[in-house]
């Protein structure tokens, strides 16, 4: 065993085929800015007294895991199993322009959204993690920054691999490339209001449980329950807009875009994720007044289902991967 740096730790990613079942090779290494990954356990603690003042005479291991996160710059490839794992169902349509190929992220109705299995390569010792289940997905999108995101993830515990790290190349997206758009409705976000803004946080989470049972110290399987989707908006404060609307209970359809339009796939598209919420409404508008500053507003939403659009969130990722 030796000592390293965190720059030669890889984390490797891959939709498992059987739940639960680590597969053998990462279909993504992803380039990560930081990076935690660490097998846990659950302790039962035996309260009993024995005569004595001291609380506790044993605990016992009753439980094992793992937990991570992963912290990277999206790429248009490998962002694709993350959203999988984060909303559970994805359908691909027919290439466009020969190998340009539109994958619609949709909230499946299950506890059981993808699994995907985990590669840790290190230093020391590589590491597979199966059964692991997406936790919660931030998105950041802000001025002078590549558009970023944190990954939260749980599996079972790791088992020893022998692995081979090797990375592709993905386009990325900065400031330029992203816009926030708004509309009444969802149909009208086809021609919607765009906004000036200077970040955008959008978080997605999970709700996970692990699913156990007796005779075994590891998860019978990993579930998520309800999905929430929050997140905030700073911009200059130069009009009311979503102060407005928040006053007025009054939902807006919202869309988060990033188009790469330095990069052409195909003939003529771009590399591009497409975020649309159906029915968003806003609370916590603040201003902060610095003397020497400019104004700055910061507003929170959340997302709600939309009866009319049986919808809450949805994603489309336009790439050159045929599927996922």
């Amino acid at each position: 065993m030796g000592k390293f740096i965190g720059r030669l730790a890889d984390i490797g990613i891959t939709k498992e085929a059987v739940r639960g079942t680590a597969e053998t090779t990462a279909t993504f290494w992803l380039p990560k800015l930081s990076l935690t990954m660490d097998d846990g356990i659950e302790q039962a603690v035996d309260e009993s007294s024995i005569g004595v003042i001291e609380d506790s005479p044993n605990a016992s291991v009753v439980g094992k895991f793992a937990t991570g996160e992963i912290e990277g710059i999206i790429g248009d490839d490998s962002f694709g199993l993350i959203l999988l794992s984060a909303l559970g169902g994805v359908s691909t349509g027919s290439a466009t322009q020969s190998t340009v190929y539109p994958h619609t992220f949709s909230v499946s109705q299950s506890a059981q959204h993808q699994s995907l299995t985990l590669f840790l390569d290190d230093g020391n010792q590589d590491y597979k993690y199966p059964l692991a289940v997406l936790d919660s997905l931030q998105i950041d999108a802000m001025v002078r920054e590549y558009a970023k995101f944190t990954a939260s993830f749980r599996s079972k515990k790791g088992t020893t691999a022998t692995l081979a790290p090797s990375y592709s190349t993905e386009n990325n997206f900065l400031p330029q490339h992203i816009t926030l758009a708004y509309a009444s409705s969802l149909a009208g976000l086809s021609s919607p209001t765009s906004v000036n803004v200077r970040s955008v946080k959008l978080n997605i989470n999970k709700n996970i449980e692990d699913d156990r049972n007796l005779g075994s110290l590891d998860q019978t399987d990993i579930l998520n329950k309800q999905i929430s989707v929050e997140g905030s908006v700073e911009l200059v404060f130069d009009a009311e807009i979503f102060k407005t609307q928040m006053l007025a209970n009054t939902p807006l359809a919202v869309r988060l875009e990033l188009t790469n339009s330095d990069v052409t796939i195909g003939s003529s598209l771009n590399p591009k994720i497409t975020i649309d919420m159906a029915k968003v409404k806003f609370s916590e508008f603040t201003k902060n007044y610095e003397n020497n500053e400019i104004v700055v507003a910061t507003v929170n939403f959340k997302a709600f289902y939309s009866v009319a659009d049986t919808a809450m969130i949805s994603v489309v990722l336009t790439n050159e991967t045929s599927g996922y």
